[in-house]
């Protein structure tokens, strides 16, 4: 008998397994259980390899110069294949006269900005897995009457589920091609900027760092994070933001919100209907021009780097390579970025940023044009190995262009492969891909 029960036992065993797989596939299932799913496996390849141990040093290349000077001019002959961030064209057209939608009417510079202003109307979602991206630009959306959901935005977005981030120039193509709407994205903001917009009547989608403040999750290190701000209040001195993994209307104190907010450049996303764009412009000021907010973001950057320390100071030299990124000066970035490099390994464990390539690509830009290939692969492949899963097709983009530079042409396939497998609207990769198999 009892032999008898432990055969039914095992038999039993393989059965169940096939029954779990199968109702994990249904979508009501799988949204519940995805991300639980996603959890244990990295908190067991995190427990076995921990992220926070591994440093990237900086290559010394000056001895291959000689070796690789061919592949450098090459290299920085060709256009550049990956967008850095979009905006739309921008025009100065008369405004509109229209019904106002919010109270009270737009303020414009140089009017003093009032000590408090709130903008309610915005539909709240708290995110899915993984889908911080989709849900915060869904809320934005909504607050000028955009009907969709972040599944909506998300199939656009990143169609793999897996996903680990949204980069803005994505989410501004997709306001900008399927919305009816426009953004724009600009850095190097402040918190007067923040207050500026929401006063006349623009809430602002901004890009942060992120720690989970409640005691009863584990703690999992630094993450980016966007965040849907709509209100502010100076006798507090607090902004109020729409959060789509802490909840609606949660309060962050303004030196709070600054200190985040470095992490990403002081990243800031505006999204408004096209008759609006005369007020956009006059709130922005100089920042209108691109290239004139790189160059003050840039020197925000360095004055901060001298006012620092710690991992604020590798923000800064981070955010410098950044705007020196974006302003075509790839030599004087990819310095910026050695100099952050070097502090990570100063910093505690608990402290180190270590998801930091999952959300940008500046030091990729930086190594690669100054033909630093070897620097270029291995940030790149840290990158892969450090992810719970093979999720983030910008690391194996600028993986498989350094195997290029360096002759492995078989290598770059097989990583541009991988890249477009996983996002299957990755257009730069699948032009890089068919490039190199002659299509």
């Amino acid at each position: 008998m009892k032999k008898r029960k432990s055969l039914y036992i095992l038999l039993a065993i393989p059965v169940l397994i096939i029954l779990a797989a199968i109702l994990y596939q249904i979508p009501f299932i799988n949204q519940r259980m995805a991300w639980r799913v996603d959890n244990w496996k990295a908190q067991i390849k995190y427990a076995l390899n921990p992220p926070e141990e591994e440093i990237f040093i900086p290559g010394n290349q000056q001895a291959q110069i000689a070796d690789i000077a061919e592949a450098t001019f090459q290299a920085l002959t060709r256009t550049p294949s990956l967008p850095k961030i979009l905006t739309p064209t921008i025009t100065n057209t008369p405004h509109s006269q229209v019904t106002p939608t919010i109270t009270p009417t737009p303020t414009l510079m140089p009017t003093p900005i009032p000590t408090l202003a709130l903008l309610p109307g915005i539909r709240h979602e708290y995110q899915k897995w993984n889908n911080c991206g989709p849900a915060n630009l869904s809320m934005s959306l909504s607050f000028w009457g955009w009907d969709g959901n972040q599944d909506l935005a998300a199939a656009y977005l990143k169609p793999n589920q897996r996903d680990k981030n949204v980069m803005p120039y994505e989410m501004t193509a997709f306001v900008n091609e399927e919305t009816g709407l426009k953004a724009l994205v600009r850095v190097g903001g402040d918190l007067e900027t923040l207050k500026r917009f929401i006063a006349a009547g623009f809430p602002i989608l901004a890009e942060t760092g992120f720690e989970d403040p409640r005691e009863e999750v584990k703690f999992t290190g630094w993450m980016g994070h966007y965040e849907v701000l709509n209100a502010y209040d100076d006798m507090e001195g607090e902004f109020y933001i729409q959060d789509s993994y802490l909840g609606p209307r949660i309060a962050a104190p303004y030196q709070d919100m600054e200190n985040r907010w470095r992490a990403f450049n002081y990243l800031y996303i505006i999204i408004y209907p096209p008759e609006k764009e005369a007020d956009v412009l006059h709130l922005l000021g100089p920042h209108a021009d691109e290239t004139f907010n790189y160059q003050q973001a840039a020197a925000k950057a360095s004055n901060e780097i001298y006012a620092l320390s710690g991992r604020a100071q590798f923000f800064a030299w981070f955010n410098r390579g950044t705007n020196l990124v974006a302003l075509d000066d790839y030599a004087g970035a990819a310095a910026a970025y050695d100099e952050a490099f070097l502090i990570y390994p100063q910093l505690s464990e608990a402290e180190r940023p270590w998801r930091m390539m999952w959300y940008q690509t500046g030091p990729y830009w930086a190594y690669y044009y100054t033909g630093r290939y070897y620097d270029v692969l291995n940030l790149a492949t840290q990158t892969i190995e450090n992810v719970s899963e093979p999720a983030i097709e910008e690391s194996w983009y600028w993986r498989a262009l350094a195997k290029e530079a360096l002759g492995d042409i078989s290598g770059a396939i097989a990583d541009l492969q991988e890249a477009v497998s996983l996002n299957k609207n990755f257009d730069v990769g699948w032009y890089q891909l068919n490039r190199l198999r002659g299509e």
